[in-house]
């Protein structure tokens, strides 16, 4: 039997609009809106009412950026697909994107299928894949386009970390080709990583041995000419690109002239850059460790023009890059030496709340906050409008979202299987109340309801955003 759900009373916010409106759920999906004391409205019955009242009613995040269990240094982030969607619940966030890994000597499929095995009957929302390729050659080329067609239509390289995951540019060239040719969407980590093991070099031989001293290696010019690089290399290949975690000012400048020129030319950023800063990197006693991500944290003139590049569309998406790891244990790996230290930050769970502090302080509007956070990710990574909009049709993802409710960020509380928080201490004004997965509760009133295996594979269309 359909359970019937009626969401009552709320201002329900969509990247278009913003409605006084209440909502019916019935089979997973939205049904039907109505103005709130309409008639419509007040004809509709339900088997479970939420009152939202005073409340928001936005659709579920979709963070387009994650790393489950993701190999790295050594070592595994932190939290798994059960640990780490159940936080993204908690924090709004009802679709995750995690990148499945190409190892390197095997096939795009065997990667694929290792993630698969991950994720099967272990997540509490639903997630898709992007593919990160490790070795580009004819063989990876032609199972490009089988994914594609399957719905994994991205695809990820690497211009860091040579000796792991780097490609060189006739590899880059040559996945961005085939991209323009199968549809699918090349994300870049845009940092010359051949420059930087030269200064990591370096660095680790006068004794520059400090988490702090990874922010300095890892240069901002580096990731502006990486940048610079992917772009003229993706117009030489006529295909589109997305750089992922831009982080600095100079970064964006590239961005910005490529988009001026019409250029399909796309950036994300994450609210580690957009809330920390190099000073994190520089606290004592090794817990600047906690905040080694690359790209690094940057000193903070940079957050203006990350700000203004969101508000003006030079960068379209705020993803977490979520990829934990624990400060015993795992950080700690790489005291001595920097360049040991585990890089990544968690954040799933903390994305929707930081943003919508951004809107309390002004830096964006509450559309803003909702097409950022919800509805452009979903576009992007072809889930729209399945995902990130509340309209007939649409998949259930529904969250009740309390705009005057103050929170402590800590470790204390947060639901990320990591032993830190990246924002102990901030209070920020917001706080997610209740949260339908395909009209199922998963979290109910701030009880967490839901369950492994709830969460389904979504096969994804390709870029919305191209013709």
């Amino acid at each position: 039997m359909t359970t019937r759900t009626l969401v009552r009373g709320g201002l329900v916010v969509t990247a278009a609009e913003e409605t006084h409106a209440d909502v019916l759920v019935e089979g997973g999906r939205i049904a039907a809106l109505a103005a709130h004391g309409s008639g419509a409205a007040a004809a509709w019955t339900a088997d479970r009412t939420i009152d939202a009242t005073g409340k928001y009613v936005i659709p579920g995040g979709v963070d387009a950026h994650t790393h489950m269990e993701f190999p790295f240094g050594g070592t595994f982030a932190s939290d798994d697909f059960e640990t780490g969607t159940r936080a993204a619940a908690w924090g709004g966030t009802t679709t995750i994107v995690d990148f499945a890994v190409q190892g390197v000597g095997h096939t795009l499929r065997e990667g694929l299928d290792a993630w698969h095995a991950k994720a099967d009957g272990r997540c509490a929302v639903d997630y898709a894949f992007h593919m990160i390729l490790s070795d580009v050659d004819d063989s990876s080329l032609k199972e490009m386009d089988l994914l594609v067609e399957e719905g994994v239509t991205s695809f990820k390289l690497f211009m860091a970390y040579p000796g792991l995951l780097y490609s060189d540019d006739g590899r880059v060239l040559r996945a961005m080709q085939r991209s323009a040719l199968n549809g699918g969407l090349i994300m870049m980590h845009a940092e010359n990583g051949i420059a930087i093991d030269v200064l990591v070099e370096q660095a680790l031989a006068r004794g520059d041995a400090d988490p702090r001293h990874h922010g300095e290696v890892r240069h901002v010019l580096l990731e502006a000419e990486a940048t610079h690089r992917a772009i003229q290399l993706a117009r030489v290949a006529g295909a589109p690109l997305y750089v992922v975690h831009v982080s600095a000012e100079e970064a964006v400048a590239e961005l910005a002239a490529a988009r001026d020129k019409g250029l399909p030319v796309f950036g994300e950023t994450c609210p580690q850059y957009l809330f920390l800063t190099v000073d994190n990197l520089a606290e004592p006693d090794f817990e600047g460790a906690k905040y080694v991500c690359s790209t690094p944290l940057r000193p903070k003139e940079h957050q203006a023009a990350l700000w203004r590049g969101l508000r003006t569309n030079d960068l379209q998406v705020v993803s977490t890059d979520h990829c934990p790891f624990c400060f015993r244990g795992q950080k700690e790996l790489g005291r001595g030496d920097f360049s040991k230290i585990p890089n990544g930050l968690p954040g799933v769970e903390h994305r929707m709340d930081l943003l919508h502090q951004a809107v309390v302080d002004g830096h964006i509007s509450r559309r803003r906050w909702i097409e950022i956070a919800c509805a452009t990710p979903a576009r992007m990574f072809g889930l729209y409008p399945k995902k990130g909009t509340i309209a007939p049709g649409a998949d259930a993802d529904i969250v009740v979202y309390d705009p005057h409710a103050t929170q402590v960020l800590s470790a204390q509380t947060h639901h990320m299987n990591v032993d830190y928080s990246a924002y102990e201490g901030r209070t920020v004004t917001g706080r997610v109340e209740t949260v339908l997965s395909r009209g199922e509760p998963v979290i109910d009133r701030r009880t967490y309801t839901g369950r492994a295996g709830h969460g389904v594979y979504t096969p994804r269309s390709t870029c919305q955003y191209l013709g």
